[in-house]
Formats: structure tokens, C-alpha cells, sequence
């Protein structure tokens, strides 16, 4: 089980104000993951809320795709491979970045909440900073969503009907 996970978010937007309560349920999502995964030893994650501009920026810039998008994940890990905190021993995984504006239009889009729509994208990201990947399809991309309804359900947060699978 992991040791200690350190979640750091920060809110660089100020389309959406983001839910109170959002910060510990995306600490929740994050630790529910690694359990899930077996991960052991000390984790960071950095989070940050950014608008769909910022969000379509850096998805040009890192991805080559001038569009914008509803998550982000920027693995600093490779097979299992993580870097280390030097003061803290910590597994550094990786950044999530959220378009929190995105993220609402989903929530609204697929019927349910701004939290729930959060807790997906965050459990979704946590996956790849895990080292799944979805881009082909298949049956990783199956794995994934398995993964991310298991987790999702523990946390109390079922889906209520369609998922959304994006075209990251």
C-alpha cells in the first residue's frame, strides 16, 4: 500500500469556481488508484485547474494538437520508473492538468456533477501516470475503463448511464 501520497493543486483559473470539497475527493481519487494498482512507497502528484485556453495551449505545445481537451497527464515515470523526491524519498509520478471549464461542460453534457466529471478525469490521468495508455484502443484502453468504473464505484461515484470515452 502506499505510504504517504502528497497531492499538490493548484487553481490557475478563474472561469469555474471550483466546488468546495473537490480538492479531497481528487486526494481520495489519487490514493484510491494506487491502491487499486498496488503501488508501494511514498507518492507525489501535482493537479492544476487550468481553462480551456491554457488547456488548448499546452495540448499544442506538448501534443501538437491545436485543440482544447478536458485532462492532461505529463508521466515523469517510465515502466515503473520514478524519480525521487531527494527530501522526501517520494515517488514523483507526475502533473495532471484539468480544464475545469471543459470539465463542466461534461458534467452537463453527460448529466451529472461537476465533482463526479472531476473524479473521472482525475482517476483517468492517475492511470496514465501509472503507465496505461488508450490512444489505440483495444483491450488497454478496456483495462482502463474497468479500472477507472472499479475505483469511481469504491468512491461512490457510479456512473449513471453512458460514458464518455474523448479522443485524447
Amino acid at each position: 500500500m502506499a505510504d504517504k501520497v502528497k497531492v499538490i493543486i493548484t487553481d490557475d483559473q478563474k472561469t469555474v469556481r471550483v466546488p468546495s470539497g473537490v480538492r479531497l475527493l481528487i486526494r481520495r481519487c489519487c490514493h484510491a488508484v494506487l491502491l487499486l494498482e498496488g503501488f508501494t512507497g511514498s507518492a507525489e502528484i501535482s493537479v492544476r485547474f487550468v481553462d480551456n485556453e491554457m488547456i488548448r495551449s499546452l495540448n499544442a505545445q506538448y501534443r501538437n494538437i491545436d485543440s482544447e481537451t478536458d485532462v492532461l497527464s505529463f508521466p515523469l515515470g517510465e515502466n515503473g520508473v520514478y524519480d525521487q523526491n531527494p527530501d522526501t524519498g517520494a515517488y514523483l509520478l507526475g502533473d495532471i492538468v484539468i480544464s475545469v471549464q471543459k470539465a463542466m461542460s461534461q458534467a452537463r453534457e453527460f448529466g451529472h456533477s461537476l465533482e463526479r466529471e472531476i473524479a473521472f478525469l482525475t482517476v483517468h490521468s492517475m492511470l496514465h501516470l501509472l503507465g496505461y495508455d488508450h490512444v489505440d484502443g483495444g483491450l488497454e484502453a478496456v483495462r482502463m475503463r474497468e479500472k477507472e468504473e472499479q475505483v469511481l464505484s469504491q468512491l461512490g461515484l457510479k456512473r449513471n448511464g453512458s460514458y464518455y470515452m474523448d479522443e485524447e
